[in-house]
């Protein structure tokens, strides 16, 4: 092999210094592959041949953004690096029969931090070692941990006993548990509403940590943004981020958050974040999936009220008499995209339209999903032509009359849950 192809850290992410590689101590010029401008393509000084040994070491600095950038900021006192974008990836070989690119079966991840810094990071059997004013955190990652990450700060951590969730609060000021009280008992429910609807995130009972951003300015790419005006009359500025499926990392500026808001970043963590490639690259109506789990969850607080002003408010966002053929803007896509879920709750019934996520969720996970599998888990689920009835709603022009007509008054609500317990 004279050359290796890789997937440096992603600058829509991070403001990267230049990388460096080197190749049993010997550096190692950089230039961009040919067959993708993404990718680094590093040729070797001589063929790196099956069974031969060498050492490749690749170094890359992160830096804060410059003024008017974006990109996740650092402080001296902490910093996180999430389950995307950060690690660089070996790719396979571009030949006809090519290989390479698979993760080794085992393998160390190692952090180095001032002491006093709390680490939590992806793999198992994490090792503290202690020398000196440092620690070194090792844990051994698997496949299944591809999407490896890191969360370390100087924190104050508060222990919170959500009903069978565990949570860890790590913040920057030490605070008292009571004034979370009142989020835990939220984040309960909304815990119990995901795990019916899609599963349980796992089958060990593994806790949560909620973590206070290093750099609120920082700390979020926004890619929920576009649906928050769906999930609330006023949407705030974003406020939690995944940074790996156990981990939201939370802006407390200005005491406790709602830790269980509808902010689609905590729903993320039942359906495929750092388990599916390409979960941020999903497609209408697929890309609203998050938005409406964790409407889900909100309505588990608040109420069913909760559920008819959120409909209301996307149908708000729809032309009832859009024109055929003509293209729907993005912001009609997004909330029909949204809608659609609950139309399939309201065609096929609540406890239906659950099996049918688990199915899907269960079948591809690690693979990723799109629309068919979803129709498929639904068809097999209700053995009927569901199809028809998804083509019914994203192919024409807004969406059906009769779906319409249910949220024009108070009795919406009321019709839904009836429907929901007849039998």
């Amino acid at each position: 092999m004279p050359d290796m192809q890789l997937r440096l850290p992603g600058r829509r992410l991070f403001r990267l210094a230049q990388a460096q590689a080197t190749w049993d101590g010997v550096s190692l010029a950089e230039q961009s592959s040919p067959a993708n401008s993404r990718d680094t393509l590093i040729v070797f000084p001589q063929p790196w041949r099956v069974s031969e040994n060498h050492t490749l070491h690749l170094s890359a600095e992160f830096q804060n953004p410059s003024p008017g950038q974006t990109g996740f900021s650092f402080s001296s006192t902490a910093f996180f690096l999430p389950s995307e974008g950060w690690v660089p990836g070996l790719l396979p070989s571009q030949s006809l029969f090519g290989t390479g690119g698979v993760p080794p079966k085992q393998w160390r991840l190692q952090v180095r931090v001032p002491a006093g810094f709390l680490v939590h990071l992806s793999g198992r059997s994490p090792k503290t070692l202690r020398a000196g004013n440092e620690i070194n955190v090792l844990s051994v990652q698997h496949p299944e941990d591809s999407y490896p990450f890191v969360v370390a700060g100087l924190y104050k951590q508060t222990v919170l006993d959500a009903g069978k969730q565990k949570v860890f609060l790590w913040t920057r000021a030490q605070e008292d548990s009571a004034s979370f009280r009142q989020s835990a008992d939220a984040l309960v429910r909304a815990i119990e509403t995901y795990d019916a609807a899609f599963g349980t995130r796992s089958q060990i009972g593994q806790p949560f940590w909620f973590v206070d951003c290093p750099v609120a300015a920082g700390c979020f790419t926004a890619q929920e943004s576009s649906y928050a005006n769906l999930l609330s009359a006023e949407p705030a500025a974003a406020s939690s981020e995944l940074a790996s499926r156990d981990t939201l990392m939370v802006d407390f500026h200005g005491g406790a958050p709602r830790l269980a808001a509808s902010a689609p970043s905590l729903a993320s963590s039942w359906l495929g974040y750092g388990q599916n490639p390409g979960f941020y690259e999903q497609l209408p109506p697929l890309s609203a999936f998050p938005a409406f789990a964790a409407a889900l969850g909100e309505e588990a607080i608040e109420g069913p009220t909760f559920r008819t002003e959120t409909i209301r408010r996307a149908l708000r966002m729809i032309p009832s008499n859009a024109a055929a053929r003509k293209q729907e803007d993005d912001a009609v896509l997004r909330a029909k995209s949204f809608l659609f879920f609950y139309a399939l709750e309201e065609r096929y019934g609540r406890e239906v339209s659950s099996r049918a996520f688990r199915h899907m969720l269960s079948a591809r996970r690690g693979r990723g999903f799109d629309l068919d599998d979803l129709i498929a888990a639904f068809e097999e689920e209700t053995h009927q032509n569901v199809a028809e009835f998804v083509r019914l709603w994203m192919k024409r022009p807004g969406v059906p009359e009769d779906f319409r007509s249910h949220y024009r008054d108070a009795s919406a609500a009321v019709l839904f849950h009836s429907r929901e317990n007849t039998p």
